[in-house]
């Protein structure tokens, strides 16, 4: 077959590429089930001849309302052949979350998993533009029209034939809604393909600049080169792929270098079994969201040392986080097991602004990033924070900026605006620009806490009170206060088999804090909340915090 070496930037169109490359590589392992290049571009273009006898074309919106598993992928790739915008759906939705979801996003098709067939017959009615639903797995339920089965179709259909894709072609992502309505975040695939490359650059890997058209040949021998050696990405996605932080730096990512996308075809993190497919699959690359993994798996990794039942990880080259913090001492404890590489990315939905690179060799303090080439930091003047000058800032980025959130002209205004001429991304985080360039994170601006006038970040306070030993996990929020206006309070979780009482954790903490920041109360649950991401679950917190401080 004769490879061509120049196309569009497009991920359908790039992975079309690569499965002509290399067909023969693994490119999704999932339980038992495995697809090589091949089998996965055939099966996706077998399911996008579906979709597109079903209407769907540029632009159309295409649920996935699916766990980790193969067919999320191969889903994806046929949405995205027929150049419609798959839509990223929370599985742990109820119903009212679902229906706003899927008409906000205006969503006509949805894949669904067999095992949420109640939750779509609770609102399909609800639904009039939805005209397609597809069922992986199960008997094809009868109760809900315009109901399809996700084998019958790949029995069914030929493959789709190739088509040139427009690179404006739009690629869209729902931010998790902490902090409001989940909202779509709108790129091209055009400038979203360059950024995934610019992003595996930042990690080491060797990539062509797709900055520039010419380079795109480039692609060819790299991936053939990586195939011989037997050196193709092997990454299992710890986290959801509903997330940007699974997609992006887990499926993206390896794709867009020929890799093998790993998961694990179940709800929940379950560490044993992460531990254990990395031996058996020999994956290279882990993706995880920050302490809410790492903490777990470390303490298993602890736990199989114990029992002289070491894990075998020695396959793993990098882990890699994103969303939430990762703390040193977690890193550190991995390290101890492991000489791998630990990158921490800081980003969001909205675009990635600054990274921190930890080994046995080098060590980062918690929360502290190297900022990239293209960020910037404001304060609340306007004015661009200077190194060193201890003024807080509003970070910003101009490296992969969003078109603006899908139907919210007024707040796309918010986040995404310019800057001496150039546009950059907002998302609400704030750091303090250290004397050497660096920048240390203090949380977003939204849940910031205003008491007696003093500004308090909760992933500070939060950082502080993890530091003693009794703590495993916590959330700070502020609570309305005649006295203070909001004062700060924590729901904080025990180790197994450990406790601390609240004033003495109070005190412990005052010696890594100042004082207004130490939370004036503690409330002591079994469990934390948090989404299937790892991201906080700060409504949550908040709602606790208040029934507490009132009893």
């Amino acid at each position: 077959m004769k490879i061509n070496d120049n196309f569009e930037l497009h991920l359908a169109t790039i992975w079309e590429h690569i499965s002509d490359l290399v067909p023969n590589e693994l490119a999704c392992i999932s339980g038992d089930e495995k697809k090589t290049w091949s089998e996965y571009e055939k099966t996706s273009a077998r399911i996008a001849s579906f979709l597109n006898k079903r209407g769907v074309k540029k632009d159309t919106k295409v649920g996935l309302y699916l766990f980790n598993c193969s067919e999320y992928l191969t889903s994806q790739f046929a949405i995205m052949k027929v150049m419609g915008v798959p839509i990223n759906v929370n599985y742990r939705y109820q119903s009212d979350e679902l229906v706003y979801l899927f008409d906000n996003s205006d969503s006509e098709v949805v894949f669904f998993h067999e095992s949420y067939s109640d939750q779509v017959k609770q609102v399909y009615k609800k639904l009039p533009g939805v005209k397609t639903w597809i069922q992986i797995g199960g008997v094809k339920d009868t109760e809900i029209d315009g109901c399809f089965s996700y084998e019958e179709i790949i029995s069914s259909n030929d493959p789709m034939e190739r088509i040139v894709r427009d690179e404006d072609n739009i690629y869209m992502i729902y931010t998790g809604g902490t902090t409001g309505m989940p909202k779509g975040v709108m790129y091209n695939h055009g400038e979203f393909s360059v950024a995934m490359y610019g992003g595996l650059k930042s990690q080491g890997y060797e990539v062509p600049d797709m900055r520039f058209r010419e380079n795109i040949k480039d692609l060819k021998e790299i991936i053939i080169k990586k195939s011989k050696s037997n050196d193709l990405t092997r990454c299992l996605i710890a986290c959801p792929l509903m997330h940007g932080t699974g997609m992006f730096l887990g499926g993206f990512m390896t794709h867009c270098l020929g890799g093998s996308i790993i998961t694990i075809p179940e709800i929940g993190l379950n560490p044993e079994k992460i531990l254990s497919e990395i031996s058996t699959t020999g994956a290279n690359n882990l993706v995880i969201v920050g302490d809410a993994f790492a903490k777990p798996l470390l303490r298993e990794l602890d736990a199989g040392k114990e029992k002289a039942e070491p894990y075998d990880i020695s396959s793993l080259n990098i882990i890699i986080s994103s969303g939430v913090i990762w703390s040193a001492e977690i890193k550190q404890g991995i390290l101890e097991h492991h000489d791998v590489k630990l990158f921490d990315s800081m980003g969001s939905s909205e675009g990635g602004m600054a990274s921190s690179v930890s080994s046995r060799k080098k060590s980062v303090k918690t929360a502290k990033f190297k900022i990239n080439p293209d960020v910037i930091v404001l304060g609340d003047d306007g004015a661009i924070v200077e190194p060193g000058s201890g003024i807080r800032g509003l970070v910003g980025t101009s490296g992969m900026v969003p078109q603006g959130y899908y139907k919210d002209p007024v707040k796309s205004a918010q986040t995404f605006k310019e800057v001496h001429g150039k546009r950059y991304s907002f998302p609400g985080d704030y750091a303090l620009v250290e004397e050497d360039g660096s920048i240390t994170l203090l949380g977003r601006g939204s849940n910031c806490i205003n008491s007696a006038g003093e500004k308090i970040y909760p992933e500070e306070v939060e950082e502080a009170l993890k530091l003693n030993i009794n703590i495993d996990d916590v959330l700070v929020v502020g609570v309305d206060d005649e006295k203070f206006g909001q004062k700060v309070v924590a729901v904080a979780s025990f180790n197994e088999g450990m406790g601390i009482e609240e004033h003495a954790l109070r005190e412990e903490t005052k010696k890594h804090l100042s004082s207004y920041k130490v939370p004036k109360n503690i409330k002591f649950v079994d469990k934390v909340n948090r989404a299937p991401n790892g991201k906080a679950d700060y409504k949550w917190a908040a709602e606790l915090a208040k029934e507490f401080i009132n009893v």
